[in-house]
């Protein structure tokens, strides 16, 4: 897609390239790729430096590095652009899922959005969040990085906009509350490494149950 403005952090795309991304992350680069031609032709590149680094050490690998390659091998892969299987879920989404979008099994968090957690390992995760048309995510911070990328609709947050394919990246620095542009409902994927900061007493009530 040409029309995406605004992509994935060059060292989360590095990361990928090089299999330490936690799977939750994996995962989110996965997807974009699949979206955005620029990021995938990044990732290219890292993936063809690092093949030739690889080529040129004459130094035996130690355990981390096999760690490493392994879970490179084992890494969310992006899918070609003709092989999406749902008009909103890129590949390796519906893979996760075990279908398209009608096979997600969402549950209510409040003010009408709702959530999927995904099967993830590790300390990250990743959800997908269903925002009604013109309606808000609560109020809240970041306790480490949040990485959120549109699948249908738009919304607008901190004075910018996200459609299709555009990744917000979110750390500690902010606070913010983005709303669903009115006319269509918005689907994301949202991943984070550490829980959110909410400043309504209500959603800090249900956080734990929620997982968010």
């Amino acid at each position: 897609m040409d029309d995406i403005t605004h992509h994935i952090p060059d060292d989360c795309l590095l990361a990928y390239s090089a299999g330490t991304l936690p799977e939750a992350f994996a995962l989110m680069v996965a997807a974009h790729l699949t979206l955005c031609d620029s990021c995938r032709a990044a990732v290219a590149a890292y993936d063809s430096i690092g093949g030739a680094l690889v080529e040129d050490s004459a130094a035996p690998l130690d355990a981390d590095s096999l760690n490493a390659t392994l879970a490179r091998i084992e890494r969310p892969r992006p899918a070609e652009p003709e092989r999406l299987s749902c008009a909103v879920l890129p590949a390796p989404l519906t893979d996760y899922i075990g279908g398209d979008i009608s096979a997600v099994r969402w549950r209510p968090v409040g003010l009408g959005v709702r959530q999927a957690i995904l099967p993830t390992s590790g300390k990250a995760t990743a959800r997908l969040l269903y925002i009604p048309a013109g309606a808000s995510v609560p109020d809240h911070g970041h306790n480490g990085q949040e990485l959120t990328m549109v699948l249908q609709g738009a919304f607008s947050d901190a004075g910018d906009r996200f459609a299709r394919g555009d990744v917000e990246t979110a750390d500690e620095s902010l606070e913010h509350t983005p709303v669903a542009d009115p006319g269509a409902d918005c689907i994301c994927l949202a991943v984070t490494d550490a829980p959110l900061r909410f400043r309504g007493l209500l959603p800090r009530l249900i956080q734990p149950l929620l997982r968010i």
